[in-house]
């Protein structure tokens, strides 16, 4: 199996671009912060204080989180229910990102089901600590980011297509906000892992390099194993 870990700041298009790759590539597409999501969202539905860790470890055992994978990507199921939607909402984003996603247990109970994943499929996988903790055997580790500006408008530009109403300026203070919550995380970047900043680069020019990166990484795998 072929594994490509992604890691990187909030809003660097991690999700899309590790999608678009995955298709391009044959690949399975792994979305981590999905997972995390479905968690977060539990947790608001069922009155659970999010900002109590203990409350939210005792709630772990009933989350029935689970993936699936068809012609139109992957689907989050919470309990059998599509939730793909519902976990991208800024309420449940900012849920998850100030509170559920740092707490060590969240984690913990997280890492054998995304490791499972990548041992039955060629995976891209984008998330939190992938490349250093989740998948530290991948054979392409990439650190994607953009400077919090270009992140904040593609973010303003994703709700506002979504539906909700967006401004600019609050959207850049909350990745700002992100940026410094996630401090600890975005330190860990991979050592061994590929710096790829997108700002001012397209969408289509992103995953190409990515693509590109991934299948010199396949063809170097190959020819050692002759």
């Amino acid at each position: 199996m072929f594994a490509i870990a992604i890691d990187g700041p909030a809003g660097a298009g991690k999700s899309s671009v590790a999608k678009a790759a995955a298709k391009e590539l044959g690949f399975t597409y792994v979305d981590t912060g999905a997972i995390y999501r479905t968690i977060a969202l539990y947790m608001l539905e069922n009155g659970v204080d999010i900002e109590d860790p203990a409350a939210v470890t005792k709630a772990l055992p009933g989350v029935e989180v689970s993936l699936e994978y068809g012609e139109s990507g992957q689907r989050t199921l919470l309990g059998g229910r599509d939730v793909s939607g519902e976990i991208r909402t800024q309420k449940v984003s900012m849920a998850t990102s100030k509170w559920v996603a740092h707490i060590p247990e969240v984690r913990a109970f997280l890492v054998e089901v995304q490791r499972e994943l990548a041992k039955k499929h060629n995976v891209v996988m984008d998330g939190r600590d992938i490349g250093t903790v989740i998948l530290p055997g991948a054979q392409l580790k990439v650190f994607l980011t953009a400077s919090a500006e270009e992140r904040a408008r593609r973010r303003t530009l994703q709700l506002e297509e979504a539906g909700e109403q967006a401004d600019f300026r609050e959207v850049l203070r909350e990745v700002v906000q992100r940026d410094r919550q996630d401090s600890a995380q975005l330190d860990l970047r991979p050592e061994d892992g590929v710096i790829l900043d997108t700002t001012g680069l397209s969408f289509r020019q992103v995953v190409q390099e990515l693509t590109s990166m991934a299948r010199g990484r396949m063809e170097n795998k190959a020819g050692g194993s002759e």
